[in-house]
């Protein structure tokens, strides 16, 4: 089974472009809502990152939902489409002074602190421009996840994140400090995580660091549990919508939260993913000596994860009907790893045929380059065709 496009209005469409399916869109953002609704306390951050497409990242802020932020630009961009500073976060091992002063004259929610260097650089600036920040410690939990070696944060050996060796110390050190306030805890363990069993460890580890500090008379207000959660990649069509179901009622059921902790999380992946799909046109059917290649427009500067992550896209080709073929769908990179898929199955395909990868709308269109000169991909949602 393929995906429904609006495919006689896409031939009128410069490629490749990505393509936002608004509806399935906001019916994934109050499948959320309904999930969080169950339960009292809980509070969505959109991770930013995934996706910020001004179209999508309105309708995001429509829902009401608050931002999970990487960096001042993305400070800017949540702010512009009207999510409230109350409900942003701001993360990232790497904090600039521009992007830590922003945060402060806008007065964002919290910062997620990834180090005391980064602590002592915050209390500081906020001294400076007479703030108090409000902080938590991204710990990092030593939590595997089952995925890939490059999206998993949560181990000992990754870059993010305090150790929880130094947690205490780190608390300490911010109650002695004139311009922050200890406000929680954050954990991120990965990225497209399918998996419960992740989460519940991380749900045990978060109980045993609370006892620990509450031996220690040391109250958290707020735990932000990240996100991580995964989609099918392989069924797009068959599953649109993640499990949010079982990804909200495990924090339920394991996590012990204390008397008024309110729970964050950080979903990006699985709000934006299988609602875009990156279009692109068939430019030559190359004979091989052994195999066939559909070379198209799009290349790895417009959907990088194959060639990143040796990730997989359902492939389709909306344009035939024809008998099934095989095809490695390569694009016009100057580049070997230039590869989407090999020896994928496709209606047979023909110069002119349009090409949908799907589930591409999280990390792709936002990590987009101009390599060999290339225009960046334009964003269409449902709406503008």
């Amino acid at each position: 089974m393929k995906g429904h496009f609006p495919t006689d209005k896409f031939q009128e469409i410069e490629t490749p472009f990505y393509y936002y399916d608004t509806q399935l869109l906001r019916d994934t953002l109050q499948a959320i809502k309904q999930e969080v609704s169950r339960h009292a306390g809980y509070m969505v951050h959109y991770a930013i990152k995934a996706n910020a497409n001004p179209k999508v990242l309105n309708i995001i802020a429509q829902a009401g939902f608050g931002a999970d932020c990487v960096s001042g630009g993305e400070i800017r961009a949540a702010l512009a489409v009207g999510i409230p500073p109350s409900k942003i976060v701001y993360a990232g091992v790497g904090k600039a002074d521009w992007e830590i002063q922003l945060g402060l004259s806008k007065n964002i929610f919290c910062f997620n602190v990834e180090s005391l260097a980064e602590l002592k650089v915050i209390n500081e600036l906020a001294g400076q421009m007479g703030k108090t920040a409000r902080v938590a410690f991204r710990i990092n939990p030593d939590v595997g996840a089952h995925t890939h070696a490059k999206i998993t944060t949560g181990l000992a050996e990754n870059k993010f994140g305090i150790t929880m060796s130094d947690m205490e110390n780190v608390i300490e050190v911010a109650a002695s400090m004139e311009h922050v306030k200890f406000v929680g805890l954050h954990f991120h363990i990965g990225s497209q995580i399918l998996n419960m069993d992740d989460f519940a460890a991380l749900c045990n580890r978060v109980n045993d660091l609370q006892q620990q500090l509450e031996r220690k008379r040391i109250h958290v207000e707020h735990i932000n549990v990240g996100g991580g959660l995964g989609v099918d990649y392989q069924h797009p069509n068959r599953v649109p919508i993640p499990d949010f179901k079982s990804y909200f009622s495990t924090y339920a059921r394991l996590l012990r939260l204390r008397p008024g902790q309110t729970l964050h999380f950080e979903l990006g992946r699985a709000v934006v993913a299988q609602c875009g799909s990156l279009i692109t046109r068939t430019l030559y059917v190359k004979q091989g000596t052994a195999k066939q290649f559909a070379i198209v427009d799009a290349g790895f500067t417009d959907l990088i994860r194959p060639a990143l992550y040796q990730a997989y896209h359902k492939i389709e080709n909306i344009s035939s009907e024809g008998p099934i073929a095989t095809y490695d769908v390569v694009g016009p990179i100057c580049e070997s790893t230039d590869v989407f898929g090999k020896a994928v199955d496709l209606n047979t395909t023909s110069r002119g045929d349009l090409i949908a990868l799907r589930s591409a709308g999280a990390y792709g269109e936002i990590m987009a380059s101009q390599y060999n000169c290339r225009r960046l991909p334009i964003g269409y949602i449902t709406e503008d065709l």
